[in-house]
This record gives structure tokens, C-alpha cells and sequence, in this order.
């Protein structure tokens, strides 16, 4: 997929809504041992890589660092007509930095709100001197919307 192809993907409405509004993703990687492992963690969206944010003992940051390769799944909705996703590959840039990522207090923001980001950002900078940030730049990406049509070709293929 080129990036015009990928840039298509995520600029549509929807997945821009998506992007811009939801709270949780599922992150995908392979663990120390070679298996695979998902996890669900707050994200930010840049408007060219998902950004997540985490303490620099996490498995997953070692576990990222050696193996770079990641798929992230986005999704709303619990009906048919609801259900809405962004899915993304790409590499994982693992970064350990100083202090809490202004990332990390952005996307803390769509899950708490507003009035709750001021305590969580002092405790947060209360616990971690150093945080990994960890941005993913997308390498292919497919914005579903199965209540708009919008759907994976295998669906709409006739068998």
C-alpha cells in the first residue's frame, strides 16, 4: 500500500471521527518469546501516527525495540449498523523520554475528561521520571464502516 492509498484510508470522515474521538486501541505485537500479544492502551493521533504512551518496564517496550512490527485495531459500535473500525500496520519507534509525553495527557483527556486531566497529570509525573512513547507510523491502513457500506471486499465478493 502506498502512502496516497494510506493517506485516502484515514482521511475519510469516519476514520478521522475515529481517530479523533476514541478512547482505547488494541495494539498488537510480538512478545519476548515470539507469541503474540494484544493489548488495550489510551492513544493519540497526530494526524500522521498513533502515539501510546507507557512506563519504560513495560514488556512491551523491549519486546517493541527488538520487534518493530505492529497492527493496531480501532473500533466502535456493538450493532451491525454501529460497527465502525480503523485497522492499521506498521513499525513501532520506541522512544524513552523524560518526564510524562504531553501525548500521554492528550489521549488521558478523551477517556477521563477535561475536569479529571489535572490529577492524573500531576500523578502521573508523580510516579514516572521517564515514560516510553512509542509512535506508529502506518504502513497500511482500511477504515470500515459496515453500517455505511463500507465493508471488506471478501464480504461483498459472492461466493
Amino acid at each position: 500500500m502506498d502512502a496516497r492509498e494510506i493517506a485516502a484510508e484515514l482521511q475519510h470522515p469516519g476514520a478521522r471521527t475515529l481517530l479523533a474521538s476514541a478512547t482505547l486501541l488494541r495494539l498488537a505485537y510480538n512478545g519476548p518469546d515470539g507469541a503474540p500479544r494484544v493489548v488495550p492502551m489510551g492513544f493519540f493521533w497526530d494526524g500522521s501516527r498513533i502515539v501510546v504512551c507507557t512506563a519504560v518496564t513495560a514488556p512491551k517496550v523491549g519486546a517493541m525495540s527488538s520487534r518493530p512490527d505492529v497492527a493496531v485495531t480501532i473500533d466502535v459500535g456493538d450493532t451491525p449498523a454501529e460497527a465502525r473500525s480503523v485497522l492499521l500496520r506498521g513499525r513501532a519507534r520506541v522512544d524513552v523520554v523524560d518526564g510524562v509525553p504531553d501525548e500521554f495527557v492528550t489521549a488521558s483527556a478523551k477517556a477521563l475528561g477535561a475536569h479529571r486531566v489535572p490529577e492524573l497529570e500531576r500523578r502521573a509525573r508523580l510516579t514516572y521520571r521517564r515514560m516510553a512513547r512509542i509512535s506508529i507510523e502506518p504502513a497500511w491502513a482500511r477504515f470500515y464502516d459496515f453500517g455505511a457500506g463500507r465493508l471488506p471486499s471478501f464480504l461483498t465478493e459472492p461466493t
